[in-house]
This record gives C-alpha cells, sequence and structure tokens, in this order.
C-alpha cells in the first residue's frame, strides 16, 4: 500500500510544499521525533543574572530599541510543543493550521512582547565581501576589540568571542562614551545572533547586522520586528514560558488550558492542539492596560498591526499576511484567498 495515498494531500496543486514538510514523515512512522532548537544565548544570560548591566549601557539599548529584548530574559524552549507547532505550520501561507483555523506570528505580537520599532527602513543593503584581517579591523572599529581569526567563518562570527571579550570589560560611570557604545554593540549583537534571528548554526551570528549598527543614533530607524518576526515565522521558533507549569495554548479566539508537570510530550500536546474548542468570547491576547504595556505604548503602531506587507531581510522577502488571521485582531474571519505560491 502507498501510505503516501492514504496520509498525503488529495490535491497536490494546493500543498505545493508537502514534500518539504515535516508531515510529510509520517507514512514512514516516525513520528515521535522531538525538534531540538539550536541557541547560542545561554551563556549570555548566565553571565548578566550574576553581573548587572550598567545603567549606561541600558541607556543604550533603549537609544537603538533593543531594551525590551534585553527585559523579557531568557526565554524558556518546549522543544514538544514546538515539534508539535512545526507538523501545523504550511509554508505556502505562513500559518500555524488547526481545526479551529489558522494562527500566526503577527507585527503587533513582536512589537508587544519586544517593543521593537515596526515602522522603518528595511533591513538590507550590500554584503560586502571582505578578508578576514578586514573583518578584524571592521570589528575593533566597532566592537572595541579583534576577534582571533578562528572566531570568523566566512562574514559571521563566533557568539564565543563576543562573549568572552564582554568578560574582560567593566563599565563604570567614568567609562568613556566610546567604549559603552562598543560594549553595547556586542550586546546587540548577541541578541540578534542568539534570541532575535537566530540561525542553523546555533553559535554564529552575521556581521551584516552590525552595519545597521554603525550609527548608534540610526540604529532605531530600522524595521527591527519585521526581521525577528520573518525569522521566527521562517525558522518555525515559537517561545514558550514553563514557569508556572501550565500549558496554556491560544489560537485566535479559540483556547484550550492544560496542566500538568514540565515533562510533558509531544503526543499530549498534539491532542490539545486536536481539540482545541471555539472560546464564548472574542480573543484577546493582550492586556492593552498593563503598566508594562503601558510603559511602551507611546511607541506602539497598531495601524500598523494589520498591514499585508513585505517583510525584507537582504534578499529575503516573504509577506505578511493578517488577513488569513483576523480573529487574533478582535474581528470577523472570513474565508481566507488562496495563497500565493510565488510568496
Amino acid at each position: 500500500m502507498d501510505r503516501r495515498a492514504v496520509y498525503g494531500p488529495r490535491d497536490g496543486t494546493v500543498l505545493s510544499q508537502q514534500l518539504q514538510h515535516r508531515s510529510d514523515d509520517i507514512p514512514e512512522g516516525d513520528i515521535d521525533v522531538v525538534l531540538q532548537a539550536k541557541r547560542a544565548d545561554g551563556v549570555f544570560w548566565n553571565y548578566f543574572k550574576d553581573h548587572d548591566m550598567h545603567v549606561r549601557v541600558l541607556d543604550v539599548l533603549h537609544q537603538i530599541g533593543f531594551y525590551g529584548v534585553y527585559r523579557c530574559g531568557r526565554l524558556v524552549y518546549d522543544c514538544h510543543l514546538i515539534t508539535a507547532l512545526v507538523e501545523r505550520w504550511r509554508p505556502e501561507t505562513h500559518t500555524f493550521h488547526f481545526r479551529v483555523g489558522e494562527a500566526t506570528i503577527t507585527l503587533e505580537d513582536v512589537q508587544i512582547i519586544w517593543a521593537l520599532p515596526i515602522d522603518g527602513l528595511p533591513v538590507t543593503g550590500l554584503d560586502i565581501e571582505r578578508s578576514t584581517e578586514e573583518w578584524q579591523i571592521y570589528c575593533r572599529e566597532y566592537l572595541g576589540f579583534s576577534p582571533d581569526e578562528e572566531a570568523f567563518k566566512g562574514s559571521r562570527l563566533h557568539t564565543h568571542a563576543i562573549m568572552n571579550f564582554i568578560r574582560t570589560v567593566e563599565i563604570t560611570h567614568d567609562t568613556p562614551r566610546p567604549t559603552v557604545v562598543q560594549y553595547t554593540r556586542c550586546i546587540a549583537m548577541l541578541l540578534l545572533g542568539g534570541l532575535m534571528c537566530p540561525d542553523s548554526s546555533g553559535n554564529m551570528v552575521p556581521l551584516l547586522y552590525l552595519s545597521k549598527l554603525e550609527e548608534i543614533n540610526t540604529a532605531r530607524n530600522y524595521s527591527w520586528a519585521v526581521l525577528s518576526l520573518h525569522f521566527y515565522t521562517g525558522n518555525y521558533v515559537m517561545p514558550v514560558s514553563k514557569a508556572k507549569r501550565q500549558l496554556v495554548v491560544h489560537c485566535n479566539c479559540y483556547r484550550h488550558n492544560f496542566t500538568r508537570t514540565v515533562r510533558t510530550t509531544v503526543r499530549v500536546i498534539r491532542d490539545i492542539l486536536d481539540n482545541m474548542q471555539e472560546d464564548q468570547f472574542i480573543w484577546q491576547p493582550y492586556d492593552m492596560d498593563s503598566d508594562r504595556i503601558m510603559a511602551y505604548a507611546a511607541d506602539f503602531t497598531p495601524e500598523l498591526w494589520r498591514s499585508t506587507c513585505p517583510l525584507i531581510f537582504y534578499a529575503i522577502v516573504e509577506i505578511h499576511h493578517p488577513e488569513r488571521v483576523l480573529r487574533q485582531f478582535g474581528m470577523r474571519q472570513n474565508i481566507p484567498e488562496m495563497p500565493d505560491s510565488r510568496t
């Protein structure tokens, strides 16, 4: 029996990228393998757990627009939940598909959770080729140190090299301003490579980002939220907090609470997602009147949260489709249009 004929899509023109989708492994019986997330931020958060970040560094992070990311702290990943969500992610629509509708990470989520700017310049430009020696000089100027040759892999820098430098620097009220700025750029690069925009290596950060941090006074002019949203939807990463040992899964206006130990399994979470029921109230994910959200409300641009717009990262362009998840904005959802396979 051709198991793919049984479990696969009836119409291949709809799920056009099925052969690259994780669910295509089901016919092989490999359904309980849990995806493991690569991350490079553990050393960073452990260090600053024991060392308070100086207020002058925090001020520069505010200026860049990255303080909200730092304030959220280290995120705990539930790899079982990530695995179950990846199985429901469709690259054709850039949304999670559930029996009760579609859901996705939106500009609203990224801006409210991390307070990142949305409306700004795209993160794009020329990918300049440099020799290792030239990269060392460049890092010396903007990061404050010259990494060893083995710390580079093309135009990417090992996060351990940045972290080792941070350990050698003590910022005080008397530290020269240029040194504080260089130190803060190092922090920003680790936040970008370890949390906001992680890549498959798990321990490298592209120096392309550093070009957008050269001028601290204009760094906030870039759409960092768009960049983070592109990476989190493109790489199917969903950070999940388990601090209260309660798994709360929200999807549009649908809700299911399930309390058990933190060592839950992927099969249990699949069952939770399969049995979500429609809530009797319109789904509202955030308490917009809370003190924590109100502290950043002046910087929010809610008129852009439902924008259908391109998410640009150099040569990569994807489309933000909030019209497919209108219930996440407290609106009635119509039947979405057929996705454009080119996006």
